[in-house]
């Protein structure tokens, strides 16, 4: 344990080192756009936090309004009132939103790529739908079928492409929500990032050498963690420590796996953004950033409540009563909520976060995403 430990001061170490540069100012939307160039092919890999509608096409689960209300006005697959950060990501060197793979109503060519995250999803076990293995594999099903049929992806394209991954959180919440300690948690870490690099590799065999990697967020904070839980060790800001040190135990060990993986894949890119300290960054200095959101006219409050949820203060999550369902309530538009339904983020926050990542002071190494452009 004294070496799970060391890695985990370092972990807060680095996290706190990015936190330090969070008052860097806020990129405008255009410093990022593919000017002459063409945005990239972009593929993605991951859970609820960027699943553009997956769960919806592929498992028919229904995601309704308020789902979708503050920019979609409808449900749009995504578990947020609006977009998620890879929209604004995408948005930013305006690319359209990626499509589900499992979508085949879309109408989409695929030209742009594909998603291939869906809600609910883990790196473990790696044969359960739809873990980070099964994505990998159907996207290699993707490309051998593109390559046969000619289309809509040249093998050009599929080297030129950016792969993104954002997973993990479910291993760690999942783990808790198994009655694990802290010490089992800890010590499945290791695993959870074993399969994260199988995945990568995998990608990199089949020709990428683009790579976009988000570390977890801050799982003791959500809404959901701080009303389940029971006998909470809260931090100084009301969240769970025990669950965020084991995101920062993973966090650490992804920089850790991304920094080998520089080293061992040959003519690679790989990217490592700390989503963390954006997240805690926000929840514990929500009134801070009321100046990025006055031309929203709304500021950040009640970062640990949901907006969408039941049962009220403090935490306004009831496992029994979710968002959506007839009995649950829901802040008005224009809220000021950081939670959108205990587990998920309001289209607000998500675009704090992207903007934060757009400056690249979170990214290692400091990349701006329009780098990714093709000439």
């Amino acid at each position: 344990m004294a070496v799970g430990r060391r890695s985990f001061l370092r972990g807060v170490l680095f996290s706190f080192l990015y936190i330090s540069l969070a008052a860097s100012s806020l990129p405008a939307h255009s410093q990022s756009q593919c000017s002459s160039a063409h945005p990239p092919v972009i593929f993605n890999f991951g859970d609820s936090n960027s699943d553009t509608g997956a769960l919806v096409a592929g498992l028919g689960f229904p995601i309704d309004l308020p789902n979708g209300r503050s920019f979609f006005h409808a449900s749009a697959g995504r578990l947020s009132d609006g977009r998620l950060v890879l929209d604004f990501l995408c948005q930013s060197i305006n690319t359209s939103f990626l499509t589900p793979y499992l979508d085949s109503l879309s109408g989409s060519t695929f030209t742009n790529g594909a998603n291939f995250a869906v809600v609910g999803s883990s790196t473990l076990p790696k044969f359960v739908p739809f873990s980070l293995h099964i994505q990998v594999m159907q996207f290699l099903h993707f490309r051998a079928r593109s390559l046969q049929l000619g289309k809509p992806i040249t093998q050009q394209g599929f080297h030129d492409a950016l792969y993104m991954i954002d997973i993990g959180q479910n291993d760690i919440a999942d783990s808790f929500a198994k009655n694990m300690s802290f010490t089992q948690v800890a010590e499945r870490i290791p695993t959870v990032l074993a399969q994260i690099e199988d995945g990568v590799k995998s990608l990199y065999d089949g020709g990428g050498r683009k790579f976009w990697i988000h570390n977890t967020g801050p799982v003791g904070c959500l809404p959901q963690k701080l009303s389940m839980v029971k006998d909470k060790d809260l931090d100084p800001i009301g969240c769970i420590s025990s669950y965020n040190r084991a995101a920062l135990l993973f966090n650490e060990g992804l920089r850790r796996s991304c920094e080998k993986m520089r080293s061992q894949l040959r003519d690679s890119t790989i990217v490592y953004v700390d989503i963390y300290s954006i997240k805690y960054d926000l929840i514990a200095n929500a009134t801070k950033y009321g100046k990025f959101l006055e031309r929203h006219e709304l500021r950040f409050a009640s970062p640990l409540m949901a907006c969408c949820g039941f049962g009220g203060p403090p935490y306004n999550y009831d496992i029994r009563v979710p968002c959506g369902q007839p009995a649950s309530e829901v802040c008005g538009v224009g809220s000021r909520s950081v939670s959108w339904d205990g587990i998920h983020y309001t289209e607000a926050a998500n675009e704090f976060v992207a903007s934060k990542v757009l400056s690249t002071a979170y990214s290692v190494p400091r990349l701006r995403f329009n780098f990714f452009c093709r000439s």
